[in-house]
C-alpha cells in the first residue's frame, strides 16, 4: 500500500497520562479513511501530532515517504490541510476574508489574482455564494464549519485531515461533505477523518481504523462493519442492518452501568 501519512512508534503523554502509546499506521494515498473512537481515546492528539500541530511526541511521521520534521512550512502548507476540532476568530472577518487567509502560505498578506479565482471556485464548489460578504461570527455553526472546510481547501492540499468535519452539520449537509470527500478522492487527494458516526463511516469510507487501548487498530473489511470491534472500542453493542445498498450500523445499549 502507499501510504499518503505513515506513523512509526509514536507515543504522546500529557505529564504522566500515556494518551498514545506505540502507534503505528499508514493512512493510504488517494483513500478516503476515517479514525473512529470514544471521546478522550486519543484520536484529536493523533492528528495533532501528524500536523505537527503538537510536539513532544516520541516516534516518526513520514508524509508521502518524507520526514515531516524535515518538511519547511510551506512544503507542509502544499502538503497538508487540517481542520482541528475547534478554531475561533474573534476578528469580525467576512468569508471572503477568512477563505483568503488559507493562501497566506503562499502569497503573504496580498491575495494574487489566481487567489480571488480559488475564492470563486470554493464559494461555488460547496455552496456558499449567498455567504460572501457575511462576517463570520454572524453564521450558524454548520455554516461555519463548510467556510472553515472552504479554508482548508484554498490551500490545495494533497491531503486533507479533518477533526470531526460533521460537526454542527445537519443531515442534508453531513451527505454533501461525505459525498464532497469521496469526490476529493476520486481526483486524486486523499481524506483521512476523525468521525462519530459509525453508519456514515462504513457509508463512505475506503478505510476504517479505530483507537483501542490507546493505539490504532484498522478494520480487516469495511464492507462488513465488525460488530465485536465496535463493541470493544465503545463499550455498547450495536447491531448491523442492510438496507439495499445500504450499511447502517446503530448502537443498542445493554453495557450501561
Amino acid at each position: 500500500m502507499e501510504a499518503a501519512i505513515e506513523v512509526k512508534q509514536m507515543s504522546f503523554s500529557y505529564g504522566k497520562q500515556t494518551v498514545l502509546r506505540e502507534v503505528n499506521v499508514g493512512f493510504g494515498a488517494r483513500k478516503f479513511s476515517v479514525l473512529l473512537g470514544t471521546n478522550g481515546s486519543g484520536k484529536s492528539t493523533l492528528f495533532k501530532s501528524i500536523t505537527g500541530v503538537l510536539s513532544g511526541y516520541r516516534g516518526e511521521v513520514f508524509v508521502k515517504g518524507m520526514p515531516m520534521a524535515k518538511l519547511t512550512h510551506k512544503q507542509k502548507a502544499g502538503l497538508i490541510g487540517f481542520l482541528p476540532q475547534f478554531y475561533q476568530t474573534v476578528f469580525p472577518f467576512t468569508v471572503e476574508d477568512i477563505l483568503l487567509t488559507g493562501r497566506a502560505a503562499f502569497s503573504g498578506f496580498s491575495p494574487t489574482g489566481k487567489d480571488y479565482a480559488m475564492v470563486e471556485q470554493v464559494l461555488t464548489e460547496l455552496g456558499l455564494e449567498g455567504l460572501r460578504k457575511k462576517r463570520f461570527p454572524q453564521l450558524s455553526g454548520g455554516e461555519q464549519q463548510m467556510v472553515m472546510i472552504g479554508r482548508l481547501l484554498m490551500q490545495d492540499p494533497e491531503i486533507i485531515i479533518l477533526d470531526e468535519p460533521t460537526n454542527h452539520l445537519d443531515v442534508y449537509y453531513q451527505h454533501f461533505l461525505m459525498n464532497k470527500l469521496k469526490t476529493f478522492v476520486k481526483h486524486g487527494r486523499t481524506v483521512i477523518a476523525i468521525m462519530h458516526n459509525p453508519t456514515l463511516a462504513y457509508q463512505f469510507a475506503d478505510d476504517i481504523f479505530f483507537m483501542l487501548d490507546k493505539t490504532v487498530v484498522s478494520a480487516v473489511d469495511t464492507a462488513t462493519p465488525d460488530l465485536q470491534l465496535l463493541e470493544a472500542v465503545y463499550n455498547t453493542n450495536f447491531l448491523h442492518i442492510m438496507h439495499d445498498e445500504l450499511r447502517v450500523v446503530l448502537p443498542t445499549g445493554g453495557k450501561f452501568a
